[in-house]
């Protein structure tokens, strides 16, 4: 019984035991499953336990596969990757494969280097889950020059700028050098040692008179007229065509005509020069003919030919600005006329003259003179015909006439080439195609037409030999003409002799029908035209 009073006490610690107990079990159920009591007190300053081994990925791989692999597959405890890189030559490349643990975070933060562009993709989410991985480039960047590039770039680029600026100066200055030599008066050129050839005060007149009264009749000597040529100073341009430039130059003052041809077209050039230089061929209806040289300044040659030069240009460019009256339309035809018979004629003697046909009679090939007159000019297709061996000379070049000017016999090739009146002929035909263009500007009861070229309204502007053939040979299309000149007696002259092209008369017969009719003054260059009258012959 004495026990009794400690009852109480036992009671208490009793009661503390059963508290602990169920506190204990209590923590044992509110643990998360799979975790060890060190993990949950993680963070509380204890230290942990071992984690479990790590879960192992399946990856695909390519380009990056281990040697043990098979099947593109590779197995890692980190990351699967996919990445693509640009190679020296801008073509991408795809890699796939596995990336240890240990790193893998940083090489999957890589972005390439500065020279060359690279994306990686990594992934753990499943196996093989990088063949879903398309990693594409970044963008291009700029060059990132660094301070040493960006200077050599500048000096490189100072350089090339400098010196191209002193190559122009250097161009410039021998440009207006040499053009400045160019325009330097040419007979002051050696005026010293020309004076032996050419006196002072010797003119173009009286050169050409004292070759005619002591020389062989060919011209001037040949050293004169090389001088001659040395000396002469162009002034300006004014003609071209398919043979060169025509350029007006003076030559001590005096202007002359220079015809510089290319030099495709020495074959014409020497031709032309051959035939001025023909005995007793000066005319006054033909161009008068001073000099012929071959000059060459280093880098290429001219081939001058100097005649008279005549204001008035060609009778094509006559035609086109000036209308006539009678007696101006007879003392045009009947000069070019007269020029034609004698390049036709032929002259015996000692030093005689041999027949010349032109071949190339044209509006444009005929000068007109201040005072009205014609001449003769462009002989570089001329034939000529040697009567001692009756053969015809032709020259050894590839131009030919002009095909809106061209017989029927040229056009069908039916030409005899060894029979010199077939030239003679051929020559009649285009002239009376020229008689035909002066007469439809004569004013006539006060009309007159616009110039045209012949043919105008049946052939292109500029037509072939097809045209041409098909208008003359076949259809023997001739041109028309104005019903009014039936009622004038000079037009009426003009179109007997242009309705048959003269084919089948002569040069003397065609001269001396023109001046038939009224009283006709024809006078030469530097004559008086009060002073010649011509008494016309009937044929």
């Amino acid at each position: 019984m004495a026990s009794l009073p400690g009852r109480p006490v036992w009671s208490a610690l009793l009661l503390a035991l059963l508290s602990v107990l169920h506190a204990a079990e209590a923590n044992v159920l509110n643990r998360s499953p799979g975790k060890s009591p060190a993990e949950g007190a993680k963070g509380d300053g204890s230290s942990t336990a071992p984690a479990p081994p790590p879960r192992l990925l399946w990856c695909y791989c390519y380009h990056h596969c281990p040697e043990d692999t098979a099947n593109n597959t590779c197995r890692t405890d980190g990351y699967c990757f996919t990445m693509v890189e640009e190679e020296e030559g801008g073509i991408p490349v795809i890699t796939s494969g596995c990336l240890g643990l240990v790193g893998s975070e940083f090489q999957c933060r890589d972005t390439g280097n500065s020279r060359l562009r690279r994306s990686l993709e990594c992934c753990t989410d499943q196996d093989f889950c990088n063949r879903d991985l398309h990693p594409t480039l970044p963008p291009q960047k700029p060059p990132n020059y660094t301070d040493g590039e960006v200077i050599h770039h500048l000096a490189l680029l100072v350089s090339i700028t400098v010196c191209s600026i002193i190559l122009v100066i250097i161009i410039v200055f021998c440009y207006f050098r040499y053009k400045r030599q160019e325009s330097r008066p040419r007979y002051s050129i050696g005026l010293e040692q020309d004076e032996t050839y050419i006196p002072s005060g010797e003119s173009l007149k009286d050169l050409i008179e004292q070759s005619q009264s002591s020389g062989s009749g060919s011209g001037l000597p040949l050293l004169v007229q090389r001088t001659i040529a040395k000396q002469i100073q162009m002034v300006k341009q004014i003609g071209k065509g398919r043979y060169g430039e025509v350029w007006m130059g003076r030559w001590r003052g005096e202007r002359v005509a220079v015809k510089v041809f290319f030099t495709t077209e020495e074959a014409s050039w020497f031709r032309e020069t051959e035939i001025y230089q023909t005995v007793l061929m000066r005319h006054e209806n033909i161009l008068g003919f001073i000099a012929a040289d071959i000059k060459g300044t280093g880098s290429w040659t001219q081939l001058y030919l100097i005649t008279d030069y005549h204001e008035s240009g060609s009778l094509y460019d006559y035609l086109k600005s000036t209308t006539l009256d009678s007696r101006a339309m007879l003392r045009l035809a009947y000069s070019s006329i007269s020029g034609l018979c004698h390049l036709h004629t032929e002259i015996f003697g000692t030093q005689g003259k041999p027949a010349i046909a032109h071949r190339d009679l044209k509006s444009k090939n005929i000068l007109v003179k201040r005072n009205g007159t014609c001449c003769i000019a462009d002989l570089g297709l001329a034939v000529k015909f040697i009567s001692d061996t009756n053969e015809v000379d032709i020259p050894p070049n590839t131009r030919v006439g002009t095909k809106r000017y061209m017989p029927p016999e040229v056009l069908d090739e039916s030409l005899n080439r060894k029979h010199f009146q077939s030239y003679i002929m051929a020559d009649m035909y285009s002239f009376g195609l020229i008689l035909w263009e002066i007469a439809r500007r004569c004013v006539s009861g006060g009309i007159m037409e616009e110039y045209q070229l012949p043919y105008y309204d049946m052939v292109p502007t500029d037509p072939s030999y097809e045209d041409m053939r098909e208008v003359v040979c076949i259809k023997r299309s001739r041109p028309s003409f104005p019903n009014r000149w039936s009622s004038d007696e000079v037009c009426i002259h003009m179109r007997a002799r242009a309705h048959t092209h003269t084919h089948t008369h002569t040069h003397n017969y065609i001269r001396n029908y023109i001046s038939w009719g009224p009283s006709i003054h024809f006078y030469g260059e530097n004559s008086n035209p009060n002073m010649t009258t011509l008494t016309p012959t009937q044929p």
